[in-house]
């Protein structure tokens, strides 16, 4: 496999909303960075990329669901820097947009149902599809873990790169969703208490970011609830909001994770969480790809 040199960068840009209340707000636009290898997850894959070259294998295994934003992003950077992917998914057949572009990149799929993905967290699960693909290196769902927060340490470096261009010198905290937690605990590695990070949990508790994020850091973050209820669990408010959004700054959003990630912050902004003056920085995670599965109007 590789070498993988590719290292995107991703703009820096101010987001002037109304809502702001005269708190200031950078956006890092992590869905710029490529059109189908996307957002953070080619962050997160760096270090897996990195270890499956160390163990000799060609090519990754890895999990999701028929929109997973991360084995799009997985397939898509087989198809483009050839090798081999494997996806095994949530549920039963579907062709999804997604699960569409899945086989057109060239991606094997295995549907495990419900049940049998469930079992992804038992300690036996990646055992027979070692010996059914021994030379495929297995990926965490989500490209999680503790090499997929240390590839996204990184987006601290780029960020504070471009400080200047808002006429910042500094900034007070970050913002973004937390799907798996992994993004999150990768800034907290990289600030090293210097800020803390913030993350909307965009899926309910016992989907385990807080488990997840506990086992890579121990403090300089604080998670709050933004799930609405479930994950893709979406309601008239909050697509009301991105469309209004969308308008006002010209951001593209999505409703499971940046566009829950957004409303978080203007409700907390609301309730006086956060001073005028503040300075926040705001993580676009990408996803974009996932909206061809939710009405948004």
């Amino acid at each position: 496999m590789g070498p993988f040199d590719w290292l995107p960068h991703a703009p820096l840009e101010p987001l002037r909303l109304d809502w702001l209340k005269g708190v200031e707000l950078a956006v890092l636009r992590l869905d710029c960075i490529d059109p189908l290898i996307s957002g953070n997850k080619w962050f997160k894959l760096t270090g897996h990329l990195a270890q499956a070259q160390h163990a000799g294998a060609s090519g990754i295994i890895s999990l999701g669901g028929a929109y997973s934003n991360h084995l799009h992003a997985l397939a898509a950077a087989g198809k483009r820097f050839g090798f081999p992917t494997v996806g095994l998914l949530r549920g039963h057949p579907q062709d999804t947009p997604t699960v569409l572009d899945l086989k057109a990149f060239g991606m094997q799929l295995h549907w495990l149902g419900y049940g049998g993905y469930r079992a992804r967290h038992e300690p036996d699960f990646w055992g027979p599809w070692r010996e059914h693909y021994p030379h495929l290196f297995p990926v965490p769902e989500g490209g999680g873990g503790s090499a997929g927060a240390q590839g996204c340490a990184v987006l601290v470096e780029q960020a504070q790169a471009q400080l200047s261009n808002l006429g910042w010198a500094d900034y007070n905290a970050w913002w973004l969703a937390a799907g798996t937690g992994t993004t999150l605990a990768g800034l907290v590695l990289a600030e090293a208490g210097a800020h803390p990070v913030y993350g909307a949990l965009a899926v309910p508790a016992d989907h385990g970011v807080v488990q997840n994020v506990s086992a890579l850091v121990q403090d300089g973050y604080e998670l709050l609830d933004a799930s609405r209820g479930g994950f893709a669990e979406v309601d008239p408010l909050l697509l009301d909001f991105i469309e209004v959004t969308q308008l006002a700054c010209g951001v593209p959003l999505e409703p499971l994770y940046t566009g829950k990630a957004l409303l978080a912050l203007k409700q907390q902004i609301e309730a006086g969480r956060f001073a005028p003056g503040t300075r926040l920085i705001f993580i676009h995670t990408g996803g974009l790809q996932g909206r061809r599965g939710v009405v948004l109007s």
